[in-house]
């Protein structure tokens, strides 16, 4: 496995320090800031660059490349397979009426399940239910098929998200790559590292991701009490305070962040699923509580694996970002320090973020988590 990696400044080309032609049919990853993507050369700037590659982009809430989380750049990971093989498909949501289950079942039945060892998905991250995604994924899905990805982001912003793939960004796509290959292993984890406080109600009124009730009140009302002064500034405050969710069909509380508020509905649109029945909490974390949980991500993603990581694709949740401010890249560090200094490690910060709990076959869509997927051949 052969893995370059290039940063670009807004207005500036990519910063090379390699030869392009070293690299065959290479997977191209590009995460980077929303305004940049939108510039209208940037295909046709790797384009040039790779002739022959996949090209996959997503917008993020921050790059992850190394041990540096950058802003306001984008940061290219190339990865030119030596014993694999991989399938890049894409669908938009558009295309189904934002039945986003139906959009991840037909965007599973395009790969050939024979061989296929998993699938890493970079989905539109701004009208997408992550939940219903992975439902549909899962669905025609072989249980030996690992599942792994993130939902793109747009910094704090929550204007829109881009993602394409062998074009210009845009709306609304949803990517995913499955890689193929006898000696290709790859592993997959998350951690959150938040705890819960407050006390537990049930939610006894939703539909999909939009939250209505809790112990038959207005979750809204009640989420503000709770915030107090910083209920002023929603829906970016709420990224501090997620929601801890379990589920009747989870072993595990599954974390969700509040993406935004609706006042004239009184109601709260998460991230993901959250459904009627299940306990809540609140959730708050510090820096140090942070770090550790990357730290737990990374041993998890190591235990049992055969050989040690060459790529590491990191996918961390905007939340994390801001509870961590200047010492955000201590996470990482955390996380090089679990997994060994020989693998790259590349990826972004998002809305969202999809892996499955340790040991266990099924994906989930999960919020304020790191989550990591490592690659060797």
């Amino acid at each position: 496995m052969i893995i370059k990696q290039a940063i670009k400044q807004a207005n500036t080309p990519f910063e090379l320090q390699f030869d392009p032609t070293e690299l065959k049919n290479p997977l191209v990853f590009v995460f980077g800031n929303r305004y940049i993507l939108e510039e209208p050369s940037i295909y046709e700037e790797v384009r040039d660059l790779f002739p022959s590659g996949h090209i996959v982009f997503g917008s993020t809430a921050g790059e992850i490349v190394k041990d540096e989380v950058q802003e306001e750049t984008a940061v290219l990971t190339a990865i030119g397979f030596e014993k694999s093989t991989f399938l890049v498909k894409r669908k938009n949501v558009t295309e189904f009426n934002n039945e986003d289950d139906r959009l991840g079942e037909a965007l599973m039945e395009t790969f050939p399940q024979e061989d296929l060892k998993h699938v890493f998905v970079v989905s539109e991250g701004s009208n997408v239910n992550g939940s219903a995604l992975i439902k549909g994924l899962e669905k025609t899905k072989a249980k030996s098929i690992g599942l792994s990805g993130g939902l793109c982001g747009d910094d704090d912003r929550f204007e829109r998200t881009l993602a394409s793939y062998n074009e210009n960004p845009k709306e609304g796509e949803v990517i995913a790559i499955g890689f193929y290959g006898e000696s290709l292993e790859v592993s997959s984890a998350n951690y959150c590292g938040w705890a819960t406080f407050g006390p537990e109600r049930i939610i006894t009124k939703s539909e999909g991701n939009v939250l209505y009730e809790l112990d038959g009140k207005p979750a809204l009302d009640l989420y503000k009490m709770y915030l107090g002064e910083k209920a002023k500034e929603l829906p970016k405050s709420a990224l501090l305070y997620p929601l801890s969710v379990q589920t009747l069909e989870d072993e595990y509380p599954i974390v969700r962040t509040v993406l935004n508020i609706n006042e004239t509905d009184n109601t709260m649109i998460l991230a993901g699923d959250v459904p009627e029945g299940s306990k809540v909490q609140l959730m708050l974390s510090s820096v140090d509580d942070i770090a550790n949980g990357a730290k737990r991500a990374g041993n998890l993603a190591m235990k049992g694996r055969q050989t040690a990581p060459e790529l590491a694709l990191l996918v961390s949740c905007i939340g994390r970002k801001l509870v961590m401010d200047q010492r955000t890249e201590e996470e990482i560090e955390e996380v090089r320090e679990a997994i060994g200094d020989k693998a790259i490690v590349g990826g972004f910060y998002s809305y969202g973020e999809m892996a499955p709990f340790f040991e266990r076959n099924s994906c989930r869509l999960h919020n304020q988590t790191m989550t990591l997927t490592l690659f060797s051949e």
